[in-house]
């Protein structure tokens, strides 16, 4: 399996202060992947229901801050419980405190730093919200510990980053319903499906290391596990449009995401890190197109 590592050193954030990069490349802001598969479930959310248009905006962009601010939290929640096995995984090895460019006390102030910016933008919501997204710091915290008592740790990343689901919903309409428990469990079967492609890149290392995932767990059978993984995705997601009752322009759209997803599983090869970072990378096309069929089926 050749060696690679998915870090930006180039482009933009070569041309920062030397100082600040490191903490760049710890929040992944030179990887805005990430932020984007974390603010999709909650733009679904909120173009679900039929919220005012004005505060649909103002919710659009609160989440979309929130999540490049949470997800970079995360990030470095990660790689604090992570460093020592970073060090031993070669796509991992670069990363800010594996490497030693920063200490566990600078990671820490910025991990403060990054949750005050955080709870500024959840203070914005609604009361229910607040109370909502401050229960999603326990599976911040707890993620990480997955990988060594489970071998489905992109279950629990699941539950964790598609948290944005209910939140984005609660804040729409102050209220949860079936059609947003629909919603969250198929962001749960997408992120299953895609986290499953992302571990691929790493599953030699991680049988050294002993690090368990879903990759480890189906290897080369993985191809059948994420059809299933994403037909539950679509699936619910068109149980969900129908208890929002949304209209057939819905379902129109909805097919184009449903032949991404199905593109994904006819190409995956499990032995190809970089197919398996680009297959990850394109659900990002995915859930914009989910989030137009939920606006289209407002029409």
């Amino acid at each position: 399996m050749t060696a690679h590592t998915d870090i930006e050193r180039d482009g933009w954030v070569g041309k920062l202060p030397a100082g600040l990069v490191p903490y760049v490349i710890l929040a992944r802001l030179d990887r805005p992947i990430g932020a984007w598969l974390l603010f999709l479930p909650g733009l679904w959310s909120i173009l679900l229901p039929r919220a005012p248009l004005e505060q649909s905006l103002r919710l659009i962009i609160l989440f979309g801050i929130g999540s490049v601010v949470m997800r970079s939290a995360g990030c470095v929640v990660n790689d604090m419980w992570d460093r020592k096995i970073d060090r031993m995984v070669e796509r991992t090895a670069g990363r800010p405190l594996a490497s030693g460019a920063l200490s566990m006390r600078q990671a820490a102030a910025f991990l403060v730093l990054l949750l005050a910016i955080g709870l500024i933008i959840l203070l914005s919501l609604n009361h229910a919200a607040q109370l909502l997204g401050v229960s999603s710091l326990i599976l911040v915290a707890l993620y990480p510990a997955a990988k060594r008592v489970t071998w489905w740790p992109q279950a629990m990343l699941g539950i964790t980053f598609g948290f944005g689901a209910p939140l984005g919903y609660v804040a729409a309409t102050g209220q949860f319903s079936p059609a947003a428990a629909a919603l969250y469990a198929a962001v749960f079967f997408w992120i299953l499906g895609y986290d499953t492609i992302y571990a691929h890149q790493d599953r030699e290392d991680d049988a050294l290391v002993g690090v368990r995932s879903t990759a480890r767990l189906f290897a080369n059978t993985s191809v059948p596990f994420l059809a299933v993984c994403y037909g539950l995705t679509l699936l619910l997601l068109l149980l969900a449009g129908s208890l929002a009752h949304l209209s057939l322009w819905f379902l129109v759209v909805l097919i184009l995401a449903a032949w991404l997803l199905a593109r994904q599983v006819t190409r995956l090869d499990v032995n190809n890190p970089p197919l398996c970072l680009a297959l990850f990378k394109s659900n990002k096309w995915v859930g914009l197109v989910v989030a137009l069929s939920f606006l289209a089926g407002r029409l």
